[in-house]
């Protein structure tokens, strides 16, 4: 038997000062040792899903939306306690001879040892770095996105949002042929990041209009809307944010009925019917880990605290004073 740690979040902080962030703690657990179709894994990195992540600290999770927005192996039951999240990268310390010493993904919750199923851990190509590799769970949500948009060759399209999932979005649309990409955000900051990213930066005021495609990754009511204000006429908003339970309301007067403008959903609990078919959800992560050899995605990494300081850390990035697009959460050596 191994002993681990984990980081779960417990309960609201009644702090005055930090009223919605929950309480985290990192708790003991006992590891059984792996059978023959399952492997030992420990923790190098893990990263923090900001826009999630933090809904999910603040009990923000609808009651109708529980069993969907349970992550792989989640423990327990939203709102609170639960040992949440989906960005794990370890070494492979026992299990079947092939992976034992390999560097893989799991979608696994921040702690420092687990065991899984083999087939629940991808390996890492050569040339992806472990650190970056914590960006696999965002860049296949970006994939599935890409599948759901189907964005044509020269199209002038638009990211509102420069998270996690918005920069990886526009990362990959930096690569169509032809294409126009300009990310939008209210953070001027951002500019920095998407220059990194090979795409030109806009706020919201100075923003292009007459776009074929608007990818909305803000997770706001007006980012949504603005959305919409964007298109040419017949163009296509792909809503990406998850809003937990808060309500949106939209203008859908002027030009949005006479434009034939659509508004189309994507998530990536599913594969995208796009290409239901003829790819697997272990296909679609095998693409995102492969196209994470582009060192442009290391601007999305911006900060790192050690395992321990995660109590601390979520309700930090919950409240807004700890800024950041992913935040690495560090193990003690690689």
């Amino acid at each position: 038997m191994r002993e681990a740690r984990a980081f779960w979040i417990t309960a609201p902080d009644d702090s005055p000062a930090v009223p919605a962030p929950a309480r985290g703690e990192i708790r003991s657990v006992t590891l059984r040792p792996p059978t023959g179709d399952e492997v030992l894994v420990r923790t190098m990195y893990s990263g923090v899903s900001r826009g999630t992540e933090t809904l999910v600290s603040s009990g923000k999770v609808p009651p109708d939306q529980h069993a969907i927005m349970r992550a792989p192996f989640q423990e327990g039951d939203f709102p609170y306690p639960v040992k949440y999240g989906y960005l794990n990268v370890g070494i492979v310390e026992a299990g079947p001879p092939p992976l034992v010493g390999r560097a893989v993904f799991c979608l696994f919750p921040h702690q420092t040892a687990y065991v899984v199923p083999r087939e629940s851990v991808v390996r890492l190509p050569d040339g992806v770095p472990p650190r970056r590799a914590v960006l696999a769970g965002t860049v296949e949500t970006a994939v599935n996105a890409l599948w759901d948009a189907a964005p044509l060759i020269g199209d002038r399209v638009t990211v509102i949002g420069a998270g996690m999932v918005g920069c990886c979005v526009a990362a990959l649309l930096a690569r169509f042929p032809g294409a126009e990409v300009e990310l939008v955000d209210t953070n001027p900051a951002r500019k920095a990041t998407a220059e990194a990213l090979g795409v030109t930066f806009a706020t919201p005021d100075t923003a292009s209009t007459g776009r074929d495609l608007v990818v909305h990754a803000s997770a706001t009511q007006a980012g949504l809307q603005h959305s919409l204000d964007l298109l040419a006429p017949e163009g296509t908003v792909l809503e990406l944010s998850w809003y937990g339970d808060r309500p949106v309301t939209l203008a859908l007067g002027g030009a949005f009925h006479s434009g034939r403008l659509t508004i189309r959903s994507s998530q990536v609990g599913t594969v995208s019917p796009a290409r239901r078919a003829s790819r697997t959800y272990a296909d679609r992560m095998a693409l995102a880990l492969r196209l994470l050899r582009d060192p442009a995605f290391d601007a999305l990494i911006t900060g790192s605290s050690p395992f321990e300081d995660l109590p601390v850390v979520l309700p930090r990035l919950a409240a807004g004073d700890l800024p950041a697009l992913c935040h690495l959460i560090t193990y003690g050596s690689e």
